[in-house]
C-alpha cells in the first residue's frame, strides 16, 4: 500500500516536472528563435556595411586574408562561427566583383533579391548549408551576398541553449529533495495525530481536543468525536441492557423460589395449586424474557450474507400456531386477511420474531373477547402488515421512548411484559430494510404497521 506522503511526492514531482518540462521546452524554443534572429541581423547588417564601404571608398579587388589558410575575414584564434562568415561582391551583369576568403565559387544565393534565403553549396569541404542575406544596391550597381554556415550557426544556438539548461537540469534533483522534505514537514500533524491516538486507551472515550489542530484535520477530529460518543452511549446502553436483563430475570426467579417454598409447605391442596400456578406463570414469564433477549440479540447482530427466504404464509402460519395457546387462555381471537398475492411474497427470517411479538403484545393488551387483526397488503413494490388491536393503545407521552428496551408504558398491563417486544420488532424491520410505524387504530386501539421491500416468487 503506497503512503499518503509517497502519493503526495509523485503527484507533486509530476506537476513540478511538467511545469519544468513546459519552461524547459518553451527556453528551448524561444532561445532557438532569439540567437536565430541575432545572427539573422549580424547577416543583414554586414551586407548593408559592405555595401556602405564601396560606396564610400569604391571596389576593391578580390578580398583575401594576409595569410592563406586563415579560413575567413578573421584571424585564426576568432571564433569558429566568425570564421565562417563570408561574403560576395556580384553586380548586375552577374560578374563577379569581389569576395572574401572562404567563399564558394558560385553565388551563394539563388535569388537576386534583396532578403534572406537558405541554399546548399557543394565545396572541397563537401556539402554545405548556408543562410545568406542579399541586399541589391541599385546605384552601385552591386548585390552583396552575406552568408553563415548553418552547422556553425546549430552549434552557436545548442551551446547557447544547453548553458541555460544545465541550471535547470541540475535544479530538478534539488526541487525533488524539496517537495519531499516539504510533503513530510506538511504531514507531521497527521503523525502527531496518529501518535495521540495509539497512546490512547481502549477505555479513553473523551473528545479529542480540535483547538490549534491544523484545518485538514478538524473534519477527522469532530467524525471521530462524534464515534466516540457513539460507542459511549452503546456502552452506556449495553450496560442498562445488562442491568435490565438482569432485573427482569431476577424477579420471576425470585418469585419461582418464594412459590416453590410455599407449595413445599402448603398446609392444603388449595394453597399448593395456586403456588404451582404461579410457578407455571413465573416459567412462562422468564421463558418469553429468555426468547425475547436472543430475538433483539439476532436482530440487532450483523446481517449473514445470505438469508434464506422464506413465503410470507409460512411465518404467518408458524407464529399465529406459536400463539394458539395464548390466544386461547387470553380469551382473544386473531383475525388474518392474507390476500392470494401477498401470500407467496418472500421475507427474510427475521419477521418471525418481529410479527410474534407484535401480535403478542397485541393479545396482552387486547379485552376479553376482542379480537387482535391482522391485514396484509401489497402497494406497488412494498408489502405491509398491519396487525390492530383494541386495548388502551399507547400514551401520548409514552410514543416517543415506547421502542426503548425494557420501557414500559403507562397502560401496560400489571406485570405484563418486559418492554422488549417493540424494540425487537423495530430492529427486525431495519434489519430487512423496512420500518416500523406505530399509530392509534381506528375506532380505539393500537395499530402496528410493518412495510417491507417486496420480494416475489416461490419458496
Amino acid at each position: 500500500m503506497i503512503s499518503i506522503r509517497r502519493r503526495l511526492f509523485i503527484a507533486l514531482l509530476a506537476a513540478t516536472g511538467m511545469v519544468w518540462l513546459s519552461a524547459v521546452i518553451w527556453i528551448q524554443h524561444s532561445t532557438r528563435q532569439e540567437v536565430s534572429h541575432v545572427l539573422d541581423r549580424r547577416l543583414e547588417e554586414s551586407a548593408r556595411m559592405v555595401a556602405s564601404l564601396i560606396g564610400r571608398q569604391g571596389l576593391p579587388g578580390a578580398v583575401h586574408d594576409a595569410q592563406p589558410g586563415a579560413g575567413g575575414l578573421f584571424g585564426p584564434d576568432e571564433p569558429l562561427f566568425s570564421r565562417q562568415l563570408v561574403c560576395q561582391v556580384w553586380g548586375l551583369d552577374g560578374r563577379l566583383k569581389s569576395e572574401s576568403a572562404g567563399a564558394p565559387a558560385e553565388p551563394l544565393a539563388a535569388e537576386a533579391a534583396s532578403g534572406f534565403s537558405q541554399r546548399d553549396i557543394r565545396t572541397e569541404a563537401g556539402l554545405q548549408h548556408w543562410r545568406v542575406y542579399t541586399y541589391v544596391d541599385e546605384a552601385l550597381g552591386i548585390r552583396v551576398m552575406v552568408g553563415d554556415a548553418l552547422a556553425v550557426r546549430e552549434g552557436l544556438v545548442n551551446g547557447v541553449v544547453i548553458g541555460l539548461l544545465a541550471p535547470a537540469l541540475l535544479i530538478l534533483p534539488v526541487l525533488a529533495l524539496l517537495i519531499w522534505l516539504g510533503v513530510g514537514r506538511g504531514l507531521q500533524p497527521l503523525s502527531e495525530f496518529a501518535r495521540l491516538l495509539r497512546n490512547r486507551s481502549a477505555q479513553d472515550l473523551r473528545p479529542l481536543p480540535a483547538e490549534g489542530a491544523a484545518a485538514e484535520l478538524t473534519p477527522m477530529i469532530a467524525a471521530l468525536n462524534g464515534l466516540f460518543a457513539r460507542v459511549e452511549g452503546q456502552r452506556e446502553r449495553e450496560q442498562s441492557f445488562t442491568a435490565f436483563a438482569a432485573h427482569e430475570l431476577k424477579t420471576p426467579l425470585a418469585g419461582l423460589k418464594t412459590q416453590a417454598e410455599i407449595a413445599a409447605m402448603a398446609p392444603d391442596e388449595a394453597t399448593r395449586a395456586h403456588a404451582l400456578a404461579q410457578i407455571s406463570r413465573g416459567v412462562a414469564r422468564t421463558d418469553r424474557l429468555a426468547r425475547q433477549l436472543l430475538d433483539l440479540t439476532g436482530a440487532e447482530a450483523a446481517a449473514p450474507p445470505q438469508e434464506a427466504f422464506s413465503p410470507l404464509r409460512q411465518i404467518l402460519s408458524d407464529v399465529l400456531q406459536d400463539l394458539k395457546n395464548l390466544s386461547q387462555n387470553l380469551g382473544v381471537p386473531i383475525t388474518c386477511d392474507l390476500p392470494p398475492e401477498a401470500a407467496e411474497a418472500l421475507v427474510g427470517p427475521m419477521l418471525a420474531p418481529a410479527l410474534r411479538n407484535l401480535v403478542e403484545n397485541a393479545l396482552q393488551a387486547s379485552p376479553r373477547g376482542e379480537a387482535v387483526s391482522i391485514r396484509v397488503g401489497v402497494a406497488g413494490e412494498e408489502l405491509r402488515i398491519l396487525i390492530s388491536d383494541r386495548g388502551p393503545g399507547i400514551a401520548p407521552e409514552d410514543r416517543p421512548r415506547i421502542t426503548e428496551r425494557f420501557y414500559r408504558g403507562r397502560r401496560q398491563k400489571s406485570g405484563a411484559g418486559s418492554g422488549l417486544g417493540l424494540t425487537i420488532a423495530e430492529a427486525a424491520a431495519a434489519r430487512m430494510g423496512g420500518s416500523l410505524t406505530l399509530a392509534p387504530a381506528i375506532g380505539g386501539g393500537e395499530s402496528a404497521e410493518l412495510r417491507l421491500p417486496l420480494r416475489r416468487g416461490s419458496a
